[in-house]
């Protein structure tokens, strides 16, 4: 369990903390983790939503209702990969000021592999908080990610087999898109160009097209094999001709994501996805707030 602090009363909510930068300690950085998992509400048990719940002597909570044995931080994405609530937090607003795996590992003293497994937890985070989550999380898409019915594998050796997940873009004057298409697969985009002169062209390992039905684009992750899309490519699509907006914001950032496989592609992309909708905003409060929710699992899927 992240951190420690005194168990609360049976009853008792959960307030915000009232400055977020008493959070250099261990248990300012917990109290500000908890006010953020709960919003005010009571304590409440993670596998039933249950409010009736009280502290055993170790400080552990019970459920009365299902009688499920539980920490405050139990059952979210906070509580996967080890690190304290002061780590977590720092964690956070290295991230939401878009710093490399290696500048955090630097800045917080911890193991490169420590800090890129809990930056993907917080990706897995941002994705569940998306309105699409179910869809992407619970199917093809999820598991090749690496994630299953709420547990997260953090190998990054994923399996290579199984279609690669195509994207469109919509974007309007103040938000974007980012929408896992139904079916769609990259032999689909292949025959476009092929047979109906679809635009396409790339950018690294990422392969994007002209307009296509409703959306200003499609888009995925060519990987390793990304050569073999070469012959097909006409660089002149829809999102290359406009100023500003998302394609702008995101080809800088894409550069960045060196060595990102076309299976956990899908992170990055709804990271920028919600980067650039909250692009005038504070994202560290919605961090938190992502990062201290319930990990989703299939059966809770109606929660999205």
């Amino acid at each position: 369990m992240p951190g420690s602090d005194r168990p609360r009363r049976a009853g008792e909510t959960v307030k915000p903390a009232d400055d977020a930068r008493q959070s250099r300690s261990e248990a300012a950085a917990r109290r500000l983790l908890l006010a953020h998992a709960y919003k005010g509400r009571k304590r409440f048990c993670p596998r039933c939503r249950d409010e009736k719940v009280y502290v055993l002597a170790d400080g552990r909570l019970r459920c009365a209702a299902c009688r499920y044995t539980f920490h405050e931080l139990t059952g979210r994405f906070v509580n996967i990969g080890g690190l304290s609530c002061r780590d977590w937090l720092r964690l956070a607003r290295l991230f939401a000021e878009e710093a490399t795996a290696s500048h955090m590992a630097e800045e917080l003293g911890l193991a490169y592999n420590t800090v890129y497994r809990a930056v993907t937890v917080l990706r897995f985070a941002i994705v569940a908080g998306a309105p699409d989550a179910a869809q992407i999380l619970f199917g093809e898409t999820g598991r090749a990610m690496g994630y299953d019915g709420g547990r997260i594998a953090m190998s990054r050796d994923m399996a290579t087999g199984g279609p690669i997940p195509v994207f469109g873009i919509i974007e309007r004057p103040d938000w974007t898109f980012v929408d896992l298409v139904p079916d769609m697969r990259v032999e689909h985009v292949v025959h476009f160009n092929l047979s109906f002169s679809l635009k396409v062209a790339r950018l690294g390992k990422v392969v994007y097209t002209d307009r296509y039905q409703h959306y200003d684009a499609l888009m995925f992750c060519g990987g390793d094999d990304v050569r073999r899309y070469a012959d097909i490519l006409d660089r002149t699509p829809f999102l290359d001709t406009r100023q500003g907006g998302f394609w702008s914001f995101a080809q800088s950032r894409l550069r960045r994501y060196n060595g990102v496989s076309a299976r956990r592609f899908p992170l990055y992309l709804k990271e920028l996805e919600f980067r650039y909708n909250h692009r005038n905003d504070d994202i560290l409060p919605i961090l938190l707030t992502y990062l201290c929710s319930l990990v989703p699992k299939r059966e809770q899927s109606d929660l999205f």
